[in-house]
């Protein structure tokens, strides 16, 4: 039995949940209820990132104590997360007591690559980082997005050597040390490193009131990625804890527009206190509305706790893990998660499972496997280690539809009529066991329905009195 350390990016609390977080929790939670599944042992971190400008900006205008603020936006996080079905072990915030004083020990123990500098250039709020020149041509000095322009700042701040760790993230990347999925975002990062710039750690606290003051420097306020980043540290209890049976991560969630801070300014730091690198860095790709980014100007943020009360829990998780592929931009439209729902959900796999429950009962058939020793192909295995949840579970999809072909092909209740008993019970227990070996499969995609099939198949078959997912 492995430990397996797995974490996923926190998302920061100026605002409600959106559909990007959900995509974070899902994948991770998938990882983790897969290792689980093989016989790892596992710890899913979870948390929130509490500190900033923005934040502090956004209490003030609402009238309410910053503290206040932060702690009513959490626990919407942590509803959400419940809402999910997402087995996480630990949860961190960037505002408690001990992860602050871990992230001052975490400064000193770079600070052989930290020193003060001048900063003198564009800056963009939105983001909470500066810019490059380069960048700013690029973009012709509008963030993309956040479509507002840029700011000039002139102000003083530590930095953080990024060019003392270059060489060696590029080693380790290169050399699969870290591996970076999917392929061409690791091609991405390695571009990226060669113009990276020594990255500023801090703002005057005259800027940034709300964060965690920089060890021996009360006019200097932690700024966002020494504070963020080392959330997947400090919730193992690192550096006052050890934690070498858990550490590096085997793999790491992030959405594509934090990748670089991730594969990047995070390793430097690892590598600055002369700690491993993370196994996986696995960036997915932003959800489209209607084949449009979302924005609120435009008008088509889908709100994920809409979706949620539309079929459920299930509902959602089938949709954005086996239609939003893993790492690609990928579209979701209200007509599209019908479809989804009643075609494969409804269709395939709960008439799949009322038909089977029902012969097996009308007929006095019984299940006598344990399913926790079902056997788990190697192509599903081999997927799921290379982190394809999408094609692992069109694999999966592709069992169920292939046990409603067998019945129709079989037909047990044509061998029921003949008096064929010996036969019947043959197919029945064989296209349940089939059935178990699928559920098997899906546990770590739709838990919850896994669960009520193997309670409707293991001991006495009892089939579900209202269909698995109903249609309107």
């Amino acid at each position: 039995m492995n430990k397996v350390y797995i974490t996923t990016a926190i998302p920061y609390v100026n605002g409600r949940p959106h559909i990007g977080h959900a995509l974070d929790y899902c994948q991770a939670d998938v990882c983790a209820r897969y290792h689980k599944m093989i016989g790892d042992e596992v710890r899913l971190q979870a948390g929130t990132d509490e500190h900033g400008t923005k934040i502090y900006q956004k209490a003030e205008s609402n009238g309410i104590p910053v503290q206040q603020y932060v702690n009513e936006n959490v626990q919407e996080f942590k509803n959400f997360i419940k809402k999910l079905d997402v087995s996480y072990t630990d949860f961190v915030r960037t505002t408690d007591s001990e992860h602050k004083r871990r992230c001052q020990d975490i400064w000193r123990r770079l600070s052989d690559h930290i020193y003060m500098g001048k900063y003198e250039g564009w800056y963009c709020a939105g983001c909470e980082r500066y810019i490059t020149d380069k960048e700013y041509e690029e973009n012709g000095g509008i963030c993309p997005d956040h479509q507002k322009s840029y700011e000039r700042l002139s102000e003083e701040n530590y930095y953080f050597k990024i060019a003392d760790f270059k060489e060696q993230i590029c080693e380790a990347i290169e050399s699969g040390r870290m591996v970076i999925l999917p392929e061409f975002r690791r091609k991405e990062v390695l571009r990226l490193l060669e113009d990276s710039p020594d990255v500023s750690i801090s703002r005057p606290r005259t800027q940034l009131e709300w964060g965690v003051t920089v060890p021996d420097d009360p006019e200097q306020v932690m700024y966002v990625w020494i504070d963020a980043l080392s959330n997947y540290l400090t919730v193992l209890g690192y550096p006052d804890t050890d934690i070498n049976d858990w550490w590096p991560p085997r793999a790491q969630f992030v959405g594509k527009d934090i990748l670089r801070f991730h594969a990047i300014i995070w390793p430097a730091m690892l590598l600055g206190m002369g700690l491993e690198l993370p196994r996986h860095l696995l960036a997915h790709g932003f959800i489209l509305s209607n084949g449009q980014k979302m924005s609120k100007s435009i008008g088509n943020v889908v709100d994920p706790m809409d979706v949620l009360e539309r079929h459920g829990v299930d509902a959602f998780r089938y949709y954005f893990l086996r239609h939003i592929d893993m790492f690609n931009d990928s579209d979701f439209t209200w007509e599209k998660y019908e479809e989804a729902y009643n075609n494969e959900l409804a269709n395939d796999l709960g008439n799949l499972v009322q038909r089977l429950a029902t012969l097996m009962y009308k007929n006095n058939v019984e299940v006598k496997s344990r399913t926790d020793v079902v056997e788990i192909p190697d192509e599903y295995v081999n997927l799921m280690d290379k982190y394809e949840y999408t094609k692992a579970f069109d694999y999966v999809w592709g069992r169920v539809q292939d046990l409603n072909k067998r019945i129709d092909e079989e037909k047990p209740w044509s061998l029921a009529k003949n008096g064929e008993i010996e036969k019947l019970n043959e197919c029945l227990i064989s296209l349940a066991v089939e059935l178990l070996q699928v559920n098997r499969m899906l546990e770590p995609f739709l838990p919850g329905t896994a669960e009520r099939i193997n309670e409707v198949f293991v001991g006495a078959v009892i089939p579900p009195e209202s269909p698995l997912f109903p249609k309107d």
